[in-house]
């Protein structure tokens, strides 16, 4: 499709100024919904883990899982770009990260999501290198659930923040296309955002970013226990895809995130 988006188009609205949208979707009913609702990107997340499947963390995610749902959301054919998540273990070293990537754009996927800082920059440099673009993930990374000791924000004191910063650029510096930042202080990412050259996606952290991302389960409201930054589009929507549309106009209006959705 001549009018699909692509990593241009989205380094071009960070130039202009313009917020861009990533919704998870999983299948291609959803993913359907997504594209048509106005969102730049879709994300194969490998929260389908949790989700779908009904796990407590991510980590028990296959790379069969993440082919088989980037394959159907594929089939969708939607205009947003689908950047699908290497799970667990995938990237442990460039030559595995390489051949978890092959199956995962062979199957449909434009681009692949990765979890890390510096460690990575080998393996983004040569994933890109053979034509495979990277989003990059920082702050709070949910594959390392474990390491951290649970879920938190990431960056409040000043030794972490200048790591994430650090991490950041030379991330950047490999050849990432995006970064996404998670549960990080909304100041620490507006800094990040605007030092950086490519865009910028923020989930809990703030609306200094170029873009925002929700699970889409969490923005429907079907999540027990949902995070601070999680808002229920479904409460005043009509339906299902009134509820994504509203997610969509709410970021690219800069009526969500709000301070309540913020962490400081």
């Amino acid at each position: 499709m001549s009018d699909r988006i692509t990593t241009s188009k989205l380094e071009a609205m960070k130039t202009a100024g313009e917020k861009f949208v990533m919704v998870t979707a999983y299948d291609a009913t959803f993913a359907r919904l997504v594209s048509d609702a106005g969102a730049e990107c879709i994300l194969v997340g490998d929260s389908l883990g949790m989700v779908l499947q009904g796990h407590d963390t991510t980590v028990p995610v296959s790379l069969d899982a993440m082919v088989y749902h980037t394959e159907c959301v594929a089939r969708a054919r939607p205009r947003s770009m689908i950047v699908s998540d290497l799970p667990f273990m995938t990237y442990s070293s460039p030559d595995v990260a390489l051949a978890a990537s092959m199956e995962l754009m062979q199957k449909g996927a434009q681009m692949v999501k990765l979890e890390g800082g510096t460690w990575l920059s080998e393996t983004i440099h040569q994933l890109v290198q053979r034509g495979i673009p990277v989003c990059a993930h920082l702050g709070l990374t949910p594959q390392s659930v474990n390491v951290f000791g649970g879920y938190r924000v990431m960056g409040r004191t000043p030794k972490e923040a200048k790591s994430i910063l650090a991490d950041a650029v030379e991330i950047q510096d490999a050849g990432a296309s995006i970064l996404l930042l998670e549960c990080v202080p909304e100041e620490l990412a507006a800094d990040i955002s605007s030092k950086l050259d490519i865009p910028v996606i923020g989930i809990g952290a703030g609306s200094g970013t170029d873009a925002q991302v929700l699970v889409l389960h969490d923005l429907l409201g079907l999540t027990e226990k949902p995070a601070k930054f999680v808002q229920n589009f479904m409460t005043e929507a009509d339906s299902v895809q009134d509820a994504i549309s509203r997610f969509v106009n709410a970021v690219k209006d800069g009526s969500y995130p709000q301070a309540e959705h913020t962490y400081r």
